[in-house]
Order: C-alpha cells, then sequence, then structure tokens
C-alpha cells in the first residue's frame, strides 16, 4: 500500500519501494553498519542474480491508514557499540526519510541480525 501526501493543489503518491531505498541507504551510511541482512530470499536473490543493486534489501515498510514503520534489517562491525549504531541507524533514517520524501515515520525499528568480524 503506497503512501499518500494531500497536498493544497493536489496528492503525491510514494510507492512503499522508494521509502524502503530512501531508509536502507540511510542506514548503509551509519558508521557500523557493514550490511543488511535480507528478509526476502527469493526476490533478493534475483535482483543479485541479473546483477543490479537493492538499496532496499533488509527494509520492510509498513503502511496502515495513517500510521508508517520502518523495519530494518542490519548487520554490524564486531567492535562498535550495538545500541549506538542501532540507535544513531533511527535517527538517520527519519531525518532522510523527513528531508527526503516528506514522510515522518511512526516507528523505525532496528533488527540487528548479525556482526561481522573485519578481516586484516
Amino acid at each position: 500500500m503506497p503512501k499518500e501526501l494531500k497536498t493544497p493543489i493536489g496528492k503525491i503518491v510514494i510507492a512503499e519501494d522508494v521509502i524502503a531505498t530512501v531508509a536502507g541507504t540511510a542506514a548503509m551510511e551509519c558508521y557500523g553498519v557493514v550490511g543488511m541482512a535480507s528478509r526476502r530470499q527469493v526476490k533478493d536473490s534475483l535482483t543479485e542474480l541479473f546483477g543490479r543493486d537493492n538499496p532496499g534489501r533488509g527494509v520492510e515498510v509498513h503502511i496502515r491508514e495513517d500510521q508508517t514503520v520502518i523495519d530494518l534489517y542490519i548487520i554490524v562491525s564486531y567492535g562498535t557499540r550495538i545500541s549506538e549504531v542501532a540507535q544513531n541507524v533511527m535517527q538517520r533514517v527519519r531525518y532522510a526519510l523527513e528531508n527526503v520524501l516528506g514522510v515522518t515515520p511512526d516507528w523505525v525499528n532496528v533488527f540487528v541480525q548479525g556482526v561481522r568480524v573485519q578481516e586484516g
């Protein structure tokens, strides 16, 4: 279900994939985040097979009536404080969605799915 924004001169409809792309890109810019965990194995496998980048990977968008909930599934770097990384991701995603799309999410949930140890 797309997000609808009403303006004085009309209506703007934003697809969930657009919201997921902006949220995923913002999350990957955060210090300590090394990847996104896939929630849709088949869809993400197909995009990788065709060589396309999927910035919305690991992001689920739930829009019900006037409520917008963003779920982010991230992988963090070993040695970082997970609570600080998660808090930073929440703030950055909220900021990006408000400034880029004009969408204010009601909830931004972060699920840490793994820790990656950097070699070298």
